[in-house]
């Protein structure tokens, strides 16, 4: 299905699944390894052959949805180009985050999942790579380069503002009971937010949005592939 395939057999990927469901579920910690081998149809001690730990199972799993979460932003930018106009690309940064179990949990700031992701050094690394900060130190200087946001105002503070909104949007948006009975359409507020603080009054020529659009797809990519070394570094599983 992915390049983790290639890194995990079948077996192990049908264990990530059904980690993924149980997660979704019942929260990080009350799932144990048990529950999830008889989920994914194997005995407790399969499980234990790919990852000697609980934390190392959900740590791969996060690599997986890390991985999942980076195919679909970059195969929509390079579909359709414009989805790298700010007013686009927080939506969909934000959506396609919260697709995922951990994606959500990490919003809603779960603190047992906080704490097994940034317990040791090659886990932070993997985790830090996946934050809102991370992508807009990277990608908006792409965007400002290019003419996609305003230059009259300093840049690390537009920076500031864009992850202002996506971490605020995406706490929101895992707890609708948290928003007014009137935001019946979260993403598109979020769109105009960008648009307002951020987009020139001037649309930016579409050679330029294309560029941008190349250049922050390379960025994704070098992240893409950053995971996936990460994962080889720390790689045990039984072959």
């Amino acid at each position: 299905m992915d390049q983790l395939i290639e890194h995990h057999s079948r077996k192990a990927a049908r264990i990530l699944d059904s980690a993924r469901e149980l997660v979704a579920d019942h929260g990080v910690r009350k799932v144990t390894v048990s529950e999830i081998a008889g989920a994914a149809g194997v005995g407790k001690g399969t499980v234990y052959l790919y990852w000697p730990t609980k934390e190392d199972l959900i740590l791969g799993l996060f690599a997986r949805e890390l991985l999942a979460f980076l195919d679909e932003v970059i195969a929509r930018i390079t579909a359709d180009p414009a989805a790298v106009l700010p007013r686009r690309l927080a939506p969909l940064l934000t959506r396609t985050g919260l697709r995922s179990p951990l994606g959500r949990r990490l919003a809603a700031k779960d603190t047992e999942l906080l704490r097994l992701l940034t317990e040791q050094a090659g886990d932070r690394d993997l985790f830090d790579r996946a934050q809102p900060s991370a992508m807009c130190e990277a990608v908006m200087p792409i965007l400002r380069r290019h003419g996609l946001i305003r230059h009259d105002r300093p840049l690390a503070d537009q920076s500031y503002a864009m992850h202002a909104l996506l971490i605020g949007f995406g706490a929101t948006m895992t707890d609708p009971d948290s928003a007014p009975p009137s935001a019946s359409d979260p993403a598109g507020i979020l769109a105009d937010a960008v648009a307002l603080l951020l987009e020139p009054a001037t649309a930016p020529a579409e050679q330029a949005v294309t560029v941008a659009a190349g250049d922050t797809v390379a960025v994704f990519r070098q992240t893409r592939q950053a995971v996936l070394d990460i994962i080889d570094r720390s790689q045990t599983l039984q072959r």
